[in-house]
């Protein structure tokens, strides 16, 4: 009889682990590819306006919004989003990516 319980146990124990293994794996998979299209935006975003100038003029704008946690959004940020959504209109960051991106150069 306790070989017969720790024969099960053992069975219910391999399932539970391997489940939760798989299942681990599907999170950590589906986070990945989120970060890596948010990491491929952020690197495009920045990459193409490098020189711009409206964009290097929001450096300090930038930082007091990420500072701020969004709170404080200057003139020179605002040009500078509304410049680079009109530039990559089909880019998918939204306002703090975007200037965390403006920062990174």
């Amino acid at each position: 009889m306790i070989a017969l319980r720790t024969l099960g146990f053992s069975v219910l124990w391999v399932l539970a682990t391997s489940a939760s293994a798989s299942s681990f794996v599907a999170t950590t998979d589906t986070l990945g590819g989120a970060l890596m299209g948010t990491s491929d935006a952020m690197s495009d975003a920045s990459s193409s306006l490098r020189d711009d100038k409206i964009v290097l003029a929001a450096r300090s704008d930038a930082a007091s919004f990420i500072a701020s946690q969004g709170a404080i959004r200057g003139v020179r940020l605002e040009a500078a989003l509304q410049h680079i959504r009109q530039q990559a209109p089909d880019l998918a960051a939204d306002d703090e990516q975007l200037a965390q991106a403006i920062l990174s150069r």
